[in-house]
């Protein structure tokens, strides 16, 4: 299934992403910082949630008390609650 999760506090405007049981594919993220954001895609495609979620809980970005991959946090903790 593909969710879509509205960020809050950040550059990227959507996160978009497939959740096969705890693993995370076909991530993309609009907007936001274009190439470090590619490469972090590259990275995590295929990884289970929970060690993603462990990576970046609280990541901030400069000031802001968020980040896009707290972001991203965010967003499997609330589809991993859904699919429960």
């Amino acid at each position: 299934m593909t969710l879509n999760y509205k960020p809050q506090g950040v550059c990227v405007r959507n996160i978009q992403f497939k959740l096969s049981g705890d693993v995370v594919s076909e991530l993309l993220f609009e907007g936001g910082c274009d190439g470090n954001l590619k490469a972090l895609v590259k990275l995590l495609d295929g990884k289970l949630a929970p060690e993603i979620m462990a990576m970046f809980k609280g990541q901030t970005c400069g000031k802001k008390p968020t980040s896009c991959m707290d972001q991203l946090v965010i967003a499997l903790e609330e589809a991993r609650k859904e699919s429960a």
